[in-house]
């Protein structure tokens, strides 16, 4: 049976720190955007900051609409599912916002994340959890991590090489499929 917790506490920490993967979810205010669920993962990409506060690295994709719909209203949920062990399901609902990597606090907080700095890292997202909550997980398969993809790492590094990493930025992550600002350096 589902529980709602009070606080991310140091089991609950050392659970979510040890799964690979973890689906972040957003939506735009207007009943006529599109929802937008995307999976995030490679270890060492998420921190669990205090008892009510998270963060993730945010990498370089074709598009940007986690960041526009913190933009517009801060809405997230971010939920990572037991793959391996006994079965759950949790989630940290919450409000949250987007630092650059030009943003001073960008370079404060990315010492908290284990992962080696990267070229495809564009942002962090801090969260302000205000409810954790577990469910079952009794239908989500069993399934073995085995390594993280390094493609991502290898594109951006070659972006990196030719200069063109900002360049991708403001042509693929300035706005959401529904038109709505997101990246903005």
């Amino acid at each position: 049976m589902g529980k709602v917790y009070e606080q991310i506490d140091g089991k609950l920490a050392a659970w979510l720190l040890a799964q690979p993967v973890f689906f972040v979810g957003t939506a735009p205010l207007a009943s006529s955007g599109m929802v937008n669920v995307s999976p995030k993962g490679m270890l060492g990409c998420f921190a669990v900051l205090d008892e009510h506060r998270v963060a993730y690295l945010d990498y370089t994709g074709s598009g940007a609409e986690t960041i526009a719909h913190l933009r517009e209203n801060g809405r997230i949920v971010i939920m990572f599912c037991a793959f391996d062990g006994k079965p759950a399901i949790v989630r940290l609902h919450g409000t949250g916002r987007h630092i650059t990597v030009d943003d001073a606090e960008f370079q404060t907080l990315r010492p908290c994340f284990p992962k080696p700095e990267t070229d495809g890292q564009r942002a962090i997202i801090v969260v302000d959890v205000a409810r954790v909550s577990d469910s079952c997980g009794w239908s989500i398969p069993l399934m073995d991590y085995r390594a993280d993809r390094d493609i991502l790492d290898k594109a951006f590094a070659r972006k990196e090489e030719e200069g063109t990493t900002r360049e991708y930025w403001t042509n693929r992550n300035a706005h959401s499929i529904d038109g709505l600002p997101a990246l903005e350096l």
